[in-house]
């Protein structure tokens, strides 16, 4: 699936995302400043997030709580400088716990990922607009 928006019309392209039924743990890709936070605070609003969300660039990972009593594991592994780096802070447990993953600069560690798994892609275009590309 293929979605061009503007970042006003970013919860109408968060509820197409939802409406695939996406795996529970979703790699985001695209380049600094894309919009991978933006888009996961807007998809975790639609999944029942209340609480402020922010970018865990310096904490990695942040734990929010759903409506529904769901968790949500935003992590941004940026800052990783290994794969060993991120199993020492226990992210397997995380991808592995049936919870929602959302992981930003999924690249710095691809063999942690399980094979489960939806990837979204978010690019900038010259207008400004956004393509996101999900499968």
């Amino acid at each position: 699936m293929t979605i061009e928006f503007s970042l006003s019309e970013i919860n109408a392209a968060a509820a197409q995302v939802l409406a695939q039924n996406p795996k529970k743990v979703i790699l985001f890709n695209g380049e600094m400043g894309a919009g991978k936070t933006t888009f996961i605070k807007a998809f975790s609003k639609l999944l029942g997030v209340k609480d402020t969300m922010s970018s865990p660039t310096f904490s990695l990972v942040n734990e929010y709580q759903t409506s529904q009593n769901q968790k949500i594991f935003h992590f941004d592994v940026y800052r990783i400088k290994s794969e060993d780096e991120a199993l020492d802070m226990g992210i397997e447990e995380y991808l592995y716990s049936g919870n929602w993953c959302f992981i930003e600069w999924s690249e710095k560690i691809p063999n942690l990922i399980p094979e489960e798994f939806s990837l979204l892609t978010i690019k900038i275009l010259s207008n400004g607009n956004r393509l996101l590309t999900f499968e």
